[in-house]
């Protein structure tokens, strides 16, 4: 039974998740409108059934009571030459059921139904009876019997009044009365009511199917709209009207297209210029390969100038491994650092400091740092720091600066309070290039002729932004460029 019922449901699931979400709400109203027509039907059809037969055995009781009481169709000679109709019970059945058992009435009218249920009342074991009895031809009848007594002598009416207990005995005063015209009424009851639910039903399935196809046509609008954008890759926004559910589902929608357009926006543009970027340093590297082929064909060239030539090639080669492994740092375009883990940020300045000391021996640093720990990623964090050090350190040293190992500038780096502040010593950043500097491959004019591929301060920004810190650049009082990179504290932030 029970796997049995299991099956049926699963069933039952099974073809409702078949349907289209459209006919699944047409089906929801119309079985809702179903569910309620049907309750508020049998409720009233039971209410006006229970009050029709109420109102029938109150006056039935009361007519039979009182003809008990009036004690003149309870008289055997009255009973059998009078009809019902003498006390205007013209349209019920009437007769008497005494102790003995025996059944009496009027010669012109039939009986009642009298059995076991009147007889208990003639005999004084119950008070009265009401019942409702089918007979031949499928006709009902209500029944009720009331006790009375009974005159048996066949008599004038006068002799019987007489207050003497041998001519009274106990019996049952029978009354019944066809319930054709109540079955009549709650058959067309009943009728009304299934048209009218039928009508419900159809009216619901109606103003369902209605309200779901102007409900449901943003959903398909929308659908339509991602079919298209999966079919041509046009990340157009689609438009909205409304507040309400799949408004704010097509606002989001609409979210995610604009995610997706800055997303290949910002890969097309870094595809454009890293074709741009990696032009030059290969050129550069084919100009010096062709012209030491052509050397050597020629009879080669001299030590020094094959030495500058080759030193030159791998300068090259070196601007190249780092312009592809700022490109692949990029193009990683995450929405957050995956693999966080409890960093001190002291440290990792420290390791960077380290790097760039080696390849600025020329500078002087001022260093101020303090321990501060941070969730993240150490190697992004490691490369954001020594790119700010190393801008730092090119833009410290002029041009002309001698190579003598005597220190031509100063770089200031302070860690307090997970900000780090990294100023130079060079000529600063001009006015118009301030809201540039982040920009991948952005380099001023002042930039142009120093080495550098124009990532390393947009790998700054992309660690800050990663770490949910920030960077921002400005002049300083003095001189030269500050870097201010701040990052939450580790007991801040989310893993």
């Amino acid at each position: 039974m029970v796997a049995t019922a299991a099956r049926t449901q699963g069933w039952w699931q099974q073809k409702l998740h078949q349907l289209s979400l459209h006919a699944r709400v047409t089906l929801l109203a119309a079985v809702a409108v179903g569910l309620a027509v049907a309750v508020v039907s049998i409720a009233a059809y039971v209410s006006v059934r229970q009050q029709m037969y109420q109102n029938l055995d109150k006056s039935l009781t009361d007519r039979a009571v009182s003809a008990a009481k009036q004690q003149i169709l309870t008289q055997q000679n009255n009973l059998e030459n009078f009809g019902p109709e003498a006390l205007g019970l013209s349209d019920i059945l009437l007769g008497v059921y005494t102790a003995d058992g025996e059944r009496l009435g009027n010669e012109d009218s039939p009986l009642p139904p009298m059995q076991a249920p009147e007889l208990a009342v003639a005999q004084n074991q119950n008070e009265i009876t009401k019942r409702t009895v089918g007979v031949a031809m499928g006709t009902h009848y209500r029944v009720i019997a009331v006790p009375a007594l009974f005159c048996a002598q066949p008599l004038r009416s006068s002799e019987c009044v007489a207050n003497d207990p041998d001519n009274w005995q106990p019996a049952a005063l029978v009354v019944a009365q066809s319930l054709k015209p109540i079955d009549r009424t709650l058959h067309n009851m009943g009728i009304v009511l299934w048209a009218v639910g039928l009508l419900g039903v159809i009216g619901a399935a109606i103003a369902g199917n209605a309200i779901a196809a102007s409900g449901l046509r943003p959903l398909a609008r929308l659908s339509g709209a991602a079919e298209h954008v999966a079919r041509t890759a046009e990340l157009k926004p689609i438009p909205i009207d409304g507040s309400d559910e799949i408004s704010r589902l097509a606002m989001s929608f609409n979210a995610m297209l604009a995610a997706l357009a800055r997303s290949q926006d910002r890969q097309r543009r870094l595809i454009g210029d890293a074709g741009h970027e990696l032009r030059t340093p290969l050129t550069s590297i084919r100009t010096n390969l062709d012209l030491l082929a052509q050397a050597d064909k020629r009879g080669g060239l001299r030590p020094e100038d094959r030495q500058q030539l080759l030193d030159d090639v791998r300068a090259q080669m070196d601007e190249l491994t780092n312009l592809i492994g700022d490109l692949t740092e990029l193009a990683r375009d995450t929405p957050q650092i995956r693999n966080a883990e409890l960093i001190e940020m002291s440290n990792v300045v420290e390791d960077a400091l380290i790097k760039v000391r080696r390849r600025a021996p020329n500078l002087e640093w001022d260093v101020s740092i303090e321990p501060f720990p941070v969730w993240g990623d150490e190697r992004l964090l490691g490369r954001a720091v020594t790119n700010l050090l190393d801008n730092a350190a090119k833009y410290s040293v002029p041009e002309d600066a001698p190579t003598d190992g005597q220190p031509v500038g100063l770089v200031t780096v302070r860690l307090q309070d997970g900000v780090l502040t990294v100023t130079d010593s060079g000529p600063g950043i001009a006015d118009a290039d301030l809201p540039h500097v982040f920009e991948r491959f952005y380099r001023s004019s002042e930039a142009r002729s120093r080495p550098g591929s124009g990532l390393g301060l947009a790998i700054v920004k992309h660690a800050a932004e990663q770490h949910g810190g920030m960077i921002y650049a400005r002049n300083a009082p003095g001189a030269g460029a500050q870097f201010t990179l701040w990052l939450p504290h580790a007991a801040t932030q989310t893993r």
